[in-house]
């Protein structure tokens, strides 16, 4: 492992706002959840862009030409991070959220009174509040009840997923606890009735590796910002279901997948940031081929990022008053995001606090506000969460636990 802690502390000098300082100490980043920061190839990529080719799509001189081959190799490119079939799966948006309000408007127009919908207490609200509005339109949404260990409740699971259900939204990890779900197991009971099946892998993505099709889904829904690149939604929808939604378009939008469900001119020096961000990452791995590079490098991330995480939860978890949330680190398969409250202090000042000695750490619901609030959390303030991404250090940890001592002293 010392080796593996040694190649990543290495790679830290791709990351120029590593280097910063506030108040006197060096930023340790632990913010990653909401927003991991930018390798310089990324922000190469975009000035690049801009630099060489920055013209719209559809023409036939040479710089749309080539913001159109561009934006096709940047969705091979993620179709490889995703194991995707081809390009031909990946949409691009503004955001996750944005894309997957408009999968539900597309999948609305194909619902009728009475059809169902399951989504769950654990995820974040872009993959629940898309999906509660088509209670207006006599849709029955349910919900996946939340356990207090910060899992899904399975039998609960399996007994709303009736003949009726026509979707199932669920989230490959929670944003706020770190939990990852079985998402091959709801695969099979969706299989049962016939009904799609929508990811939400924003949380997931930066962490483990994903194959869509082996998995099986039918939508699944990430953000490249949270995997060192731009501000860019990504969709990927199961080669030709694209096509049989009713997506919102104009009538000049090109009526096939991937073009079908993106309106407007797309953020091209952003996607041409995502493939940079994508091609960065499958530097840490090996192989012939991009995807065998992005598996392999994502298996060396978790690895990485599971012994920080876990050195951090345990260490964390010993400080008097401290309580954390959400499944423990016990062998299976987590996320390395830690979400704890410390008695006496609300989450703002435990932030506040953490600011002042260079530690970047969220407080609240984080947009999940729905298992925060089942957690009996809410009107305290929610949680502190600090999460672990591939530039993070044993050093940062250690000085993340002596500043939550510290305030846990007073």
């Amino acid at each position: 492992m010392d080796d593996l802690y040694r190649e990543f502390e290495l790679r830290r000098k791709d990351f120029p706002s590593l280097d910063r300082t506030y108040n006197g100490h060096v930023l340790a980043y632990f913010d990653g959840p909401g927003g991991t920061q930018v390798p310089k190839a990324v922000m190469d990529a975009v000035t690049a862009y801009f630099t060489n080719c920055n013209a719209n799509s559809h023409g036939y001189f040479v710089t749309t030409m080539e913001s159109d081959r561009l934006i096709a190799e940047a969705r091979n490119a993620v179709a490889a991070f995703l194991g995707a079939e081809g390009g031909n799966t990946i949409s691009f948006g503004q955001n996750m959220t944005t894309l997957n309000y408009a999968l539900s408007r597309a999948m609305e127009r194909s619902l009728r009174p009475g059809d169902e919908v399951l989504i769950t207490q654990l995820d974040h609200e872009a993959n629940r509040g898309p999906w509660l509005r088509l209670r207006e339109r006599g849709v029955i949404v349910r919900e996946v009840k939340l356990l207090p260990n910060g899992t899904l409740n399975m039998d609960d699971f399996r007994k709303k997923i009736t003949e009726n259900t026509r979707l199932v939204a669920m989230g490959f990890s929670s944003n706020a606890l770190g939990t990852v779900n079985d998402v091959a197991t709801v695969r099979r009971w969706t299989y049962d009735v016939g009904a799609y099946l929508s990811v939400d892998a924003v949380h997931y993505a930066p962490h483990f590796s994903i194959d869509v099709k082996s998995l099986g889904v039918d939508f699944l829904l990430c953000s490249a910002y949270k995997f060192y690149g731009p501000h860019v939604g990504i969709l990927y929808a199961r080669e030709g279901l694209l096509e049989q939604l009713d997506c919102e378009r104009v009538c000049t939008q090109d009526h096939k997948a991937p073009y079908r469900i993106e309106t407007g001119t797309l953020n091209h020096e952003g996607i041409a940031g995502v493939k940079a961000a994508i091609e960065y990452i499958s530097t840490y791995g090996k192989g012939n081929t991009l995807r065998e590079k992005l598996v392999s490098a994502m298996e060396k991330i978790s690895s990485y990022e599971h012994e920080l995480a876990l050195y951090a939860y345990k260490n964390l978890g010993s400080i008097p008053g401290v309580t954390i949330y959400g499944p423990h680190f016990d062998g299976s398969r987590r996320a390395p995001t830690i979400s704890f409250t410390l008695e006496g202090h609300d989450p703002i000042q435990v932030c506040k606090h953490l600011n002042e000695e260079g530690i970047l750490a969220w407080d609240g619901h984080f947009y999940a506000i729905r298992p925060v609030e089942i957690l009996g959390l809410l009107e305290s303030g929610g949680l502190t969460r600090i999460g672990i991404s591939l530039y993070n250090t044993k050093e940062e940890v250690d000085r993340l636990v002596d500043a939550v001592k510290g305030l846990s002293a007073r």
